[in-house]
C-alpha cells in the first residue's frame, strides 16, 4: 500500500517542540486533568475512587454503556448500539473507510481539508474526485460541481464540516442538497464533525439527515481533551454498525478503563465544558480578527466559530518558507497552507491560551514588518 506523508502531521511531529509560542494548533485550549476532574464537585475525588476500583482489564470494547448514551444523546436519529469508540477521530476516519471502501471504488472528497479523508481512499485503491472549497466563495463549494462529479457507481461522498483550516461550514441546506446527490446512486456520506461551531451556528450532523450518513467526532477539538484519544463513529442504520464492528476487531480492542471513565465525565459535563469554550473562541476571535485589520500583509475570511482559522499571506516567500523563518527567528509556530495544500496561506491555531495568542500576534505582527522595508 502506497500513502503520501501527511503534510499537517509530519509538520507538527517535526517542529511543534521547537516553538516557545505556539499558534497553530487545532483544538481549543487543552483542559488540565485537575479541571476536569474537579467537574465531579468533589475536587476529583469521585473520579479517583471509582478509578482506584477499576480492575486494568480491557474495560468495555466498544466503549461503556454510558459513554455510548451520552454520545448518542449529541444526536437526534442515532440509537446507543451504533456508538462505536474510536482512537481519536483518525481512527473512526480510518475505520469507516477502511470497512467500506474497496479497490476501484469511485469516492468524492471536499478538498482540500483533512488529509486522511482523500488520501487514505487513494490508498486502498479507489479513485478520488476532489469537490473543492474555493477562497472565492468564502471557502465553501458549489452544488453544482459535486453533480457533475458524481458516478452511478461512486460509493461514498467525504466531507470535513467545519473544514480544517478554512473554517468553512456546511449548513444544513447544503447538507440537505448533498444527501439528495448521494441518494440518487445510492452512496454514503461521511462527515468529520470534529469542529463543531462554538459561535451558535446552527449545526447539524450528517447522521441526522441520512440514513446512509457516518459521523465522525471526538473529545478533541470542540472538548478541549486531545490527548485523551476518544473519538467515535455514529450512524442511524444498524447494518453499517455491523459493518464497523467487524473492521474494528482488527484495529482495535477498546480505548482503556481510563479514558472510557474520564470520557464520561466529560461528555456528563459538556454544558460547563462548552460554555468555557464558546468564552475561549468569542474573545479570542475579537483578538485575531481586531489585529488582522491592522495588518496590510495579512487577510482572513473568518471561520464558523471553530478552533483554527486560515490566514492569507502577503510576503515575497512560499507559505513554507516563511513559516521556517517565522519559527527560526521568533519562537512563533504556525502550518504552512501548503500542508493543505493551499499556497499562499497559513494555519493559525486562535484557541490557544489568550495570553499565547496575543503575544503571537504581536510577534508575527513585527515580524511582518520586515517586508514593508524592503
Amino acid at each position: 500500500m502506497q500513502i503520501a506523508g501527511f503534510g499537517v502531521e509530519a509538520w507538527l511531529n517535526e517542529h511543534e517542540r521547537e516553538a516557545t509560542t505556539d499558534i497553530s494548533q487545532s483544538s481549543v485550549s487543552a483542559l488540565t486533568m485537575a479541571e476536569v476532574t474537579a467537574l465531579d464537585g468533589q475536587d476529583g475525588q469521585q473520579f479517583y475512587q471509582q478509578l482506584n476500583q477499576m480492575r486494568l482489564d480491557y474495560g468495555w470494547i466498544e466503549g461503556s454503556p454510558e459513554f455510548k448514551r451520552l454520545v448518542s444523546g449529541l444526536y437526534e436519529r442515532v440509537p446507543a448500539e451504533n456508538v462505536l469508540q474510536t482512537n481519536g477521530a483518525t481512527g473512526a476516519n480510518q475505520l469507516a473507510i477502511y470497512s467500506l471502501i474497496e479497490p476501484g471504488d469511485h469516492v468524492i472528497a471536499l478538498y482540500p481539508t483533512y488529509q486522511q479523508l482523500y488520501d487514505i481512499p487513494k490508498s486502498l485503491g479507489a479513485t478520488v474526485d476532489y469537490w473543492h472549497i474555493r477562497e472565492t466563495h468564502n471557502w465553501m463549494p458549489d452544488i453544482d460541481e459535486l453533480k457533475s462529479l458524481i458516478r452511478p457507481n461512486t460509493k461514498m461522498i467525504l466531507l470535513n464540516n467545519a473544514m480544517n483550516p478554512t473554517g468553512g461550514l456546511l449548513d444544513r441546506k447544503m447538507l440537505e442538497a448533498v444527501v439528495a446527490v448521494a441518494q440518487s446512486v445510492g452512496a454514503y456520506v461521511l462527515a468529520d464533525e470534529v469542529y463543531e461551531p462554538l459561535d451558535g451556528t446552527p449545526f447539524t450532523s450528517i447522521a441526522d439527515v441520512y440514513d446512509r450518513g457516518i459521523a465522525i467526532n471526538s473529545l478533541s477539538k470542540t472538548y478541549s481533551a486531545p490527548g485523551l484519544r476518544i473519538g467515535w463513529t455514529a450512524t442511524s442504520d444498524t447494518k453499517i454498525a455491523d459493518i464497523f464492528r467487524k473492521y474494528r476487531d482488527y484495529t482495535m480492542i477498546s480505548g482503556g478503563v481510563f479514558n472510557d471513565q474520564l470520557a464520561v465525565l466529560i461528555l456528563q459535563h459538556r454544558t460547563e465544558i462548552l460554555a468555557r469554550n464558546r468564552q475561549i473562541v468569542s474573545r479570542n476571535l475579537k483578538l485575531l480578527t481586531d489585529w488582522v485589520a491592522t495588518q496590510s500583509r495579512v487577510s482572513l475570511i473568518a471561520p464558523h466559530g471553530i478552533s483554527v482559522s486560515c490566514i492569507k499571506l502577503d510576503v515575497p516567500l512560499t507559505d513554507e518558507q516563511f513559516c521556517l523563518n517565522l519559527l527560526r527567528d521568533t519562537g512563533v509556530l504556525l502550518v504552512p497552507g501548503s500542508r493543505f495544500a493551499i499556497p499562499g496561506h497559513a494555519r493559525l491555531g486562535y484557541c490557544t491560551d489568550t495570553t499565547t495568542l496575543k503575544r503571537g500576534l504581536r510577534l508575527l505582527g513585527d515580524y511582518l514588518k520586515q517586508f514593508d522595508r524592503d
